[in-house]
């Protein structure tokens, strides 16, 4: 928790957060994970590993796992936390994680499932569009894309953020919508976090 406080301080624009997120909305996150065959799954934007540790304990044998994480810190504190002892484990199980933003990590799709953890209400708008486009560009057709945001955000930012806020949040508000019936999207509301928070789901075409 330490940690966290300490890296949301420093790098709140790319952290977005100032408490990790609670283990019922970790559980919203990775539920579109396949439950049959060999999974290919993709992690954007782990931070301390919350939805990391839920992840990990849906794999089985033949899984394939990769991790972005821009922050090096987070990364070595979920290689210490988690990976490394889940390797020793699992060696059936492939894991990589990369220190890297997601349009510059060496990753290959086609992934099953896409779960993310990037704070797309503090990017411009320009940043979330080409965000998107890199991670469903790697999504499987019929796969899921699961991401977060905290209810109320918007509104917000739309009720006391500057003129140029409140027109970004519209821009917001309409590439939501696009995306939402482009990719045949849907939400689930999770109210037992800090803050709540609303799981978008976007599939694969």
């Amino acid at each position: 928790m330490r940690r966290f406080l300490t890296q949301a301080i420093r790098n709140y624009r790319t952290t977005g957060a100032v408490a990790p997120s609670s283990r019922r909305l970790a559980r919203a996150m990775a539920a579109g994970i396949p439950t049959k065959g060999r999974r290919r799954i993709l992690e954007v934007g782990a931070g301390t590993g919350a939805f990391t540790r839920e992840i990990l304990g849906r794999l089985r044998g033949g899984d394939d796992l990769h991790i972005v994480e821009l922050n090096g810190t987070f990364c070595e504190a979920l290689e210490a936390a988690h990976l490394g002892k889940f390797r020793a484990a699992n060696g059936d199980i492939d894991i990589t994680l990369h220190n890297a933003a997601i349009e510059d990590a060496d990753v290959d799709g086609p992934f099953d499932a896409i779960i993310c953890g990037l704070p797309f209400n503090n990017f411009p708008p320009e940043m979330v569009e080409e965000l998107f486009a890199v991670m469903l560009d790697l999504l499987r057709t019929g796969g899921e894309m699961a991401y977060f945001e905290y209810l109320g955000m918007r509104w917000l930012q739309a009720t006391f953020g500057s003129r140029l806020r409140r027109r970004t949040v519209q821009r917001r508000r309409s590439d939501i919508s696009d995306r939402l019936r482009t990719h045949k999207g849907r939400h689930d509301t999770v109210l037992i976090n800090i803050p709540p928070a609303r799981v978008v789901r976007l599939r694969g075409q």
